[in-house]
């Protein structure tokens, strides 16, 4: 019988990685397609595109955390996030709209059984809620629009791929070691990089094309910069709640990324930074 010379091991770990890589690769260039066509297209398929990635972090969220009566309490809050979507789509007021939320949140948030329950329940919706509101506003919006997205999905991409390549390749100290211990300084610090150059080539291409006024690029990098950190900020914060609930992925619907949270906790938290900006403007009006 063949000894085995410790070659073995490391050829087994170099298959998994590029087994691995190519998974996430291959789902990652369907899921861009999908994203730019529905933005391209906008108004109802795409809002019916990110109400369906609402309702997915919806019934992740809700089974990690284990809310009881679980598919009653999905059921309901899903509705609740496709009225949303319905009051968006027939131009329904900012008041309409919060006032609707705040309905099935409260509703939905009784129909748990328990005060933690409840507290999951509530929390999750409004998590969800981001991703079903902001970026449909955001290609609907006469200042932003189609731009304004693709600066978001530029930042947040460069941010994840650059942060993923560089941590992996320059290593070095952990930038937070309790809660996701692959990450790096390394991997941060390459992600704002690639964000900073990626928001400014977006929107400096845009105005060569003559597509929008001139803005300041100096602003343009700053706010990537702010966009990136937010960015990767979620993608903690995700990772938080994972170690909190013991799982390893919010759910396996997507090959080599985990689910639908696992591929969106930095877009949301850039979602959730541009709703409030929006949010400020509105009422500075």
């Amino acid at each position: 019988m063949a000894t085995d010379d410790g070659r073995s091991q490391p050829r087994a770990a170099a298959l998994g990685l590029s087994k691995e890589l190519t998974s996430r690769i291959g789902s990652a260039i369907v899921m861009i397609a999908v994203a730019l066509f529905a933005a391209y297209y906008g108004g109802w398929p795409f809002a019916l595109f990110w109400l369906a990635a609402g309702i997915a972090m919806l019934v992740e969220w809700t089974d990690m955390t284990g809310v009881q009566p679980r598919r009653l309490v999905q059921i309901f809050l899903g509705l609740g996030l496709a009225a949303l979507t319905l009051l968006f789509l027939i131009g329904a007021s900012l008041t309409t709209s919060v006032a609707v939320a705040l309905g099935f949140l409260a509703v939905g948030s009784l129909i748990a059984r328990d005060g933690g329950g409840r507290l999951w329940a509530a929390s999750g919706f409004a998590y969800a809620a981001v991703i079903v509101v902001v970026p449909p506003i955001v290609r609907a919006h006469p200042n932003l629009g189609l731009l304004g997205l693709l600066w978001m999905f530029a930042v947040v991409w460069a941010t994840d791929i650059a942060a993923y390549f560089t941590g992996r390749t320059f290593g070095g100290p952990k930038l937070c070691l309790p809660i996701s211990p692959k990450k790096t300084w390394s991997g941060f610090l390459g992600g704002l990089l690639a964000a900073a150059i990626c928001g400014f080539l977006v929107v400096w291409g845009a105005q060569r094309l003559g597509l929008v006024q001139p803005f300041s690029l100096r602003n343009t990098i700053i706010l990537s910069l702010i966009a990136s950190v937010a960015s990767q900020i979620g993608d903690l914060g995700e990772s938080a709640l994972k170690r909190h609930c013991d799982v390893k992925d919010s759910s396996h619907l997507i090959p080599g990324h985990g689910g639908v949270m696992d591929r969106l906790d930095g877009f949301w938290a850039v979602s959730l930074l541009m709703g409030l900006v929006l949010l400020i403007f509105h009422f500075a009006e």
